[in-house]
């Protein structure tokens, strides 16, 4: 596997600071916020010095009940391409559900949710990565994600789940060190069990990352500081394997470039103390009790078979998906409380990401905008993306009559208008006309 070294997460809001910061080896972008044509001048910049970039999706649904879609999988070869990746990195996740396989309603999360750990999802996971292998120019690493809330009945822990995909599909992993603490304070999860489950030789980097405890549940914000229980976990993984990179996620909140250096800082420390602990033990085994599990899982199975494990997964799936975003019952045996701090956190979510993509919205609804959009999401699943979800949005509360205030409601139409069309109406001869002879009568 080739070195990358010390990276960070680059991000528009902090592409000037990643370029000027010392000992950056590479960065991550989030693939599907880079356009193969027109690739920021910044990301050019750092790849003429030398700088790897690596694009890592977060919406091609791995973990999901449906066969990989071959123009996401397209896109996300073009971005490799295009940056000159020697990887790309994807999520074990299901991010949509519904659709032909449960005939119902194709229902999109805005989030990577957790797969069950069965061996219907590990089937069809490896199925999925596969397909995405064939698809893709360059070798593709998956990462483990954070979780809020567990599947009952699941068969495997997480260390033997990552185990048998690495095993059966020579797939390569992403482990975040975070989503370990996350899924240790959410689902009672031993960090240290899971590394020495999980083969460390397939290990392509790291994810360290900050969160916040609220009400005895970790929220993986991105958003906070890293804290020293990630710093922890980092330190055991650097006992265990020296890992190929290590980088630091940021999405939020960003502070400044001088304390993003001392993260930096703090990770290399965590890493030095790590390889001084137990470079000398090599590559870590499974258990014996772990490995024999771990075997009696791989079973393939006929064409026949998987397409009624894929069956199961997505009915599966769509109730609990159903549950979060449109209020259906919620599946027997998950936790109640649980599954409502995902569901909110859902909300919280698309609301601050439609405020990303449609930044006129809460410009032209001012303090009501994060109300607003609550109540709609609350009775509206979002099944088209980000961007579709503003536009729905705001078609929405037009039809209700809202805003009051008689200004906003008029800019909120002209908003609409302008970009439901498949033409920007602005575009469109007789609106140019319109304006052009509005600007001539008052004198502009």
């Amino acid at each position: 596997m080739e070195r990358l070294g010390t990276g960070i997460g680059w991000r528009p809001e902090i592409a000037d600071a990643v370029e000027r910061m010392p000992g950056i080896d590479w960065v991550e972008a989030v693939a599907e916020n880079v356009c193969p044509g027109h690739l920021p001048d910044s990301l050019l910049r750092l790849r003429e010095r030398g700088v790897t970039v690596i694009p890592h999706g977060v919406s091609l649904g791995l973990g999901g009940a449906d066969r990989p879609d071959e123009s996401r999988l397209t896109a996300l070869a073009e971005r490799a391409e295009a940056l000159g990746a020697p990887l790309v990195t994807e999520h074990i996740a299901f991010v949509r559900a519904g659709g032909p396989l449960t005939a119902s309603p194709l229902l999109e999360a805005g989030h990577l949710l957790p797969v069950p750990r069965t061996r219907d999802a590990l089937d069809v996971l490896c199925e999925n990565i596969r397909i995405a292998q064939a698809a893709l120019p360059v070798p593709l690493a998956v990462e483990n994600i954070a979780a809020l809330l567990a599947w009952p009945g699941e068969e495997m822990t997480e260390g033997q789940f990552l185990y048998d995909l690495a095993d059966r599909t020579g797939v390569r992993l992403l482990i975040d060190v975070a989503n370990l603490h996350t899924n240790h304070v959410n689902r009672g999860e031993d960090p240290a069990k899971a590394l020495a489950e999980l083969p460390v030789e397939a290990i392509a980097y790291v994810h360290v990352a900050g969160g916040i405890e609220r009400d005895g549940v970790w929220h993986d914000t991105h958003a906070h500081p890293v804290p020293a229980t990630v710093l922890d976990i980092l330190t055991d993984v650097a006992s265990r394997v020296s890992p190929p990179g290590v980088l630091l996620e940021r999405d939020d909140n960003f502070p400044g470039p001088a304390e993003l250096e001392r993260e930096l800082e703090a990770i290399q420390r965590a890493l030095t103390k790590g390889w001084a602990r137990g470079t000398a033990r090599g590559v870590a085994t499974l258990d014996a009790e772990a490995k024999t599990k771990a075997e009696a899982l791989r079973v393939v199975g006929s064409p026949e078979s998987r397409d009624l494990a894929r069956q199961r997964l997505a009915l599966a799936e769509t109730a609990l998906l159903s549950a979060l975003v449109a209020g259906t019952p919620v599946p027997d045996g998950f936790d109640r409380v649980r599954l409502g701090v995902q569901a909110r956190a859902l909300g919280v979510k698309r609301a601050d990401v439609v405020a990303k993509v449609a930044p006129e919205l809460p410009e032209i609804l001012g303090e009501s905008y994060r109300t607003a959009f609550l109540a709609y999401a609350h009775s509206h699943p979002m099944t088209g993306g980000y961007r579709r979800d503003a536009l729905d949005f705001a078609g929405q509360l037009l039809l209700s009559g809202g805003p009051e205030d008689a200004e906003a409601r008029r800019e909120l139409r002209e908003w609409w208008l302008e970009r439901s069309g498949p033409v920007p109406r602005s575009t469109r001869p007789a609106v140019r006309l319109a304006r052009a002879t509005r600007r001539v009568l008052l004198g502009r």
